[in-house]
This record gives C-alpha cells, sequence and structure tokens, in this order.
C-alpha cells in the first residue's frame, strides 16, 4: 500500500525538507482586511513580522474543506491512503476539516492524526511518517508509532505579553495571569488540546533556564530524543540558546523552527519556545 503524507502549513517543515520526504502541505490563512495569504506560500514567517509592523494584527482561517478535497482527489490517482497530520484540534478546526474532506473523497481512504500541538513538534510527527511511508509501511503501523511518539512530546513556550491569545480566544485558565501580566513571562503549554499557563516566570531569561531544566527531567538518561527551539523572529538568540543547550544534553538532537505567521498572530513577535520528543 502507497500511503501520502499530509500535514498543514502550521508545522512550519521548510521546504526543502518537505520536498526531500514527498511531505504535502496545505496550508493555514492570515487576513490583513481584505487580503487572504496563505501561509508559508503567499507570506514567510518573515514577511508576516514585517507586515505587522505597519498594519494591525490578521485574523487567522483554516483550510476551506474545498483545499482539502482537491488535494486528496489528486493524491487519489498515486497513492492508496493518506496520513494528514495537524496542529492540535483545541486551537482550530484544521484537523475536523481533513476528516470531513476525507469522508466526501470515495477513491482513496483518509486518516487525521491530531498532534494535540503545533510547529516543528508536529512537524516531527510528519517526517516520522513520511520515513515510515517512504519504507511501505502501512497506515496503521504509521498511526501506531505516531500515538506511542506522542507518549514522549512535550513543548513550553513564553510570550512577553497574552494580549495576543486572549483576543483571539486561543487560550484556556488564563485567569491566574490576569491582574500581572505586565510583571510576568507568562510560561503556556498544551494540555488537553488547548494552550493553558504552566508557570508565572518573572524574566525572559528565567523562563528560558525554567524549559531548559524541564527538557533536563525528560531526557534523563542515556535514550536519544529530538528538539526544536522556536521563536518568533528571534533567529539570533534561539541560535544562542541552541548552542548552549547542545552543550548540557548531549544525547539531544537540536534544530531551530520557527512561530510562522498564522501562530504568530496569535504569539506575538518575541515569542520563545522548546519543543521534544524521543526519537
Amino acid at each position: 500500500m502507497k500511503t501520502a503524507i499530509v500535514t498543514d502549513s502550521t508545522a512550519y517543515i521548510p521546504k526543502e525538507i518537505r520536498e526531500k520526504w514527498n511531505i504535502h502541505m496545505i496550508p493555514l490563512q492570515v487576513i490583513f482586511g481584505t487580503e487572504v495569504y496563505r501561509e508559508e506560500i503567499d507570506i514567510s514567517a518573515s514577511e508576516f513580522y514585517e507586515e505587522v509592523k505597519t498594519k494591525e494584527l490578521p485574523t487567522t482561517s483554516q483550510p476551506p474543506i474545498g483545499q482539502f478535497v482537491e488535494l486528496f482527489e489528486s493524491l487519489s490517482e498515486e497513492y492508496d491512503a493518506v496520513i494528514c497530520i495537524h496542529l492540535s484540534s483545541g486551537i482550530s478546526g484544521t484537523c475536523q476539516g481533513a476528516i470531513t474532506a476525507g469522508n466526501m473523497v470515495d477513491e482513496i481512504e483518509v486518516y487525521a492524526f491530531d498532534s494535540e500541538i503545533s510547529c516543528m513538534v508536529q512537524g516531527f510527527y510528519a517526517l516520522e511518517a513520511a520515513e515510515m511511508a517512504s519504507k511501505g509501511k502501512s497506515p496503521q503501523a504509521i498511526l501506531d508509532r505516531l500515538s506511542e511518539l506522542k507518549k514522549t512530546a512535550s513543548a513550553y513556550f513564553m510570550v512577553d505579553d497574552l494580549s495576543h491569545l486572549q483576543r483571539g480566544g486561543r487560550l484556556s485558565g488564563a485567569q491566574a495571569f490576569i491582574g500581572s501580566l505586565l510583571q510576568v513571562k507568562p510560561l503556556l503549554y498544551f494540555e488537553n488540546k488547548v494552550i493553558v499557563p504552566f508557570e508565572k516566570i518573572r524574566t525572559r531569561k528565567k523562563a528560558l533556564k525554567r524549559i531548559s531544566d524541564l527538557l533536563g527531567e525528560d531526557v534523563a538518561g542515556s535514550e536519544v530524543y529530538r528538539a526544536v527551539i522556536i521563536h518568533a523572529n528571534r533567529e539570533g538568540e534561539a541560535n544562542e540558546w541552541k548552542a548552549e543547550l547542545e552543550t548540557l544534553y548531549p544525547n539531544v538532537e537540536f534544530s531551530i523552527g520557527y512561530f510562522g505567521a498564522v501562530i504568530g498572530t496569535h504569539l506575538g513577535e518575541g515569542s520563545m519556545g522548546m519543543g521534544w520528543m524521543k526519537k
């Protein structure tokens, strides 16, 4: 059986890596007034952060069902099945859109996997799935492997303030932070598919140190992990942190990722995070 791997743009897998592993990408959208941009196609992350300096923050939108249907019908000409790996269903209807579209296409079996997360940690699932698909593994074997990896996945991130997340309705359980937003660098994480507060931390430096310590707790031992440092237009800071972390955790393979246009709309420039899972 030949299986296609699809993910959405919020995995932020670089184009050359998607092409290498034959990963198909369906874009979410950012909307500035009447202008609609497909992220990673019509607008890059760097272009987005330039745009928001002179414009009001955009809104975001999941891919239209028709785009999924069109993609699945096209893939049916070459593949027997599709595994779609999407950002958490707790913050977007994208995964449900894939399921709905899959039920509308008879020519190919569509399996949707809710990553319960986003950004390059979501990308890790897509890369693992693509590697297995290239070896002819069955859809069920791939889905079983992804579910196994999910047990080892974590991600924490820091925002400069919560206003973007609050405005967009993407933050749950925020009451603990209200009234002291100016004094803290909120540390957030995904729990039960939604973004919730993890801890209040006073400074950016301490927030990054706390994330590093949380990684250390998970990777203690000899098993190999992969981790991604994710930044919102702070590449220099991300690279410095990566160099520091590589000396602390030799059993972790680190890479640099980014918060693109859609996720950046909700987190804001300057956000920084890290996610990891067992290899």
